[in-house]
């Protein structure tokens, strides 16, 4: 079984930093010098990172462990509950830094709830119709604290109110599952993770939100702190965020992204800059869903909602690259520059924004086509390569 193992040389300075960010003195000075999001970054990082061996011992105390099977990539045991190390160190910025306004509260309560819920299911499998309910009593709860999208104008009345809730709760869930898809390899939602709350950071700079990015900030801390457990130059991941993790995540960036106000007076670009943020999400959502339909793969929502398969955009690009860890790569740069465009907008106007747009769909699309033929060559040169057969032309 995969463990993850304590080095006292490197936890012992961390622990160290750890107490004395805990020092309000030490939270002011950096206040006091404009580098509040810097201690909040440290406070996050050092939290998840020194959180994440306890998390790994307490899952193999309780047997909160991934077994490998056909449908998984990996080969040994591996524990769960690393998604408990990245919530930890969210939790221990925000709390520290006095984040804790309605909004934030409602966010933190629907992500508690996913993240027990989360646990339970890495303990035992829950039914995906139990998880899709609680996924909408937390959409509830943070629309009731009064985060929530605000696409349709206010001056179309109750339709406006009901198209918003509506597109709100899709927005969510979809961005909360979409995650816990891409889950899937060493590093990949949790690097995604720290991507997406870095550009989701650098926006709310651009447009003068510090509160929202701090919120932003200490999510992309966690992740990056969880990270080095995960992914690794050599070798495996010795512990795994679980589905805690990646809902959790997911959720809570879905939710500052909701959160945010993108571009004041340019209700185009406001849209636009969170939907390239999380693009690579989005696409793989909306790819296999139309995919496994259009093969009958599946032919109801209950189905969708338990069919599990390789065939998430990560899957496709391992098998045409040749590795996991060059399919993480491939995404994270992708993911990157997408982000990059999303900074670009801030000066653009409708039009611009919808050239972007444009763009990103041209560039996804290529990467369709490119995996898709060379997945084919893939199929014709090994016909017994994992997953060459089974896959629609």
């Amino acid at each position: 079984m995969t463990g993850t193992r304590f080095r006292w040389y490197v936890y012992a300075p961390l622990l160290l930093v750890a107490v004395l960010l805990l020092f309000p003195p030490v939270r002011f000075r950096f206040a006091d010098a404009g580098l509040r999001w810097l201690y909040i970054l440290a406070v996050s990082f050092v939290g998840a990172f020194c959180m994440t061996p306890l998390c790994g011992r307490v899952a193999r105390r309780f047997g909160i462990i991934d077994h490998p099977a056909q449908r998984k990539s990996h080969l040994t045991a591996t524990p769960l509950l690393g998604g408990g190390a990245v919530f930890f160190g969210f939790l221990l910025a925000i709390a520290l830094n006095g984040m804790c306004n309605r909004p934030v509260r409602g966010i933190l309560a629907g992500a508690a709830i996913l993240f027990i819920v989360g646990i339970l299911d890495d303990m035992k499998d829950i039914s995906a119709t139990v998880k899709l309910a609680v996924q909408f009593l937390a959409a509830f709860l943070v629309m009731h604290a009064g985060v929530m999208l605000h696409v349709v104008p206010v001056q179309f009345g109750l339709a406006a109110w009901g198209a918003n809730t509506i597109l709100t709760v899709l927005w969510i869930i979809g961005i909360t599952n979409a995650m816990n898809f891409f889950d899937g390899m060493d590093g990949l939602a949790a690097g995604l993770g720290a991507m997406i709350a870095f550009f989701l950071g650098m926006v709310a700079h651009q447009t003068g939100q510090p509160y929202l990015g701090w919120i932003a900030v200490a999510m992309m801390g966690s992740c990056l702190g969880f990270l080095p457990h995960n992914l690794k130059g050599n070798g495996r991941a010795s512990i795994f965020l679980g589905d805690a993790g990646s809902t959790t995540i997911g959720f809570v960036l879905a939710c500052i992204a909701i959160y945010g106000n993108w571009a004041a007076g340019n209700p185009v670009v406001a849209l636009v800059s969170p939907l390239l943020i999380f693009w690579v999400l989005i696409f793989d959502m909306v790819y296999i869903t139309v995919d496994r339909i259009a093969t009958g793969k599946v032919v109801n929502i209950r189905q969708w909602l338990e069919y599990v398969g390789k065939d998430h955009l990560h899957h496709r690009l391992a098998r045409v690259v040749g590795s996991n860890k060059k399919s993480v790569l491939f995404i994270y740069l992708l993911s990157g520059c997408l982000g990059i465009s999303a900074l670009v907008l801030r000066h653009s106007g409708p039009y611009e924004a919808l050239l972007v747009v444009m763009q990103a769909i041209i560039l996804v699309g290529l990467i369709s086509i490119l995996e898709r033929y060379g997945r084919n060559g893939v199929a014709e040169k090994n016909p017994s390569a994992p997953g060459a057969l089974n896959i629609p032309d």
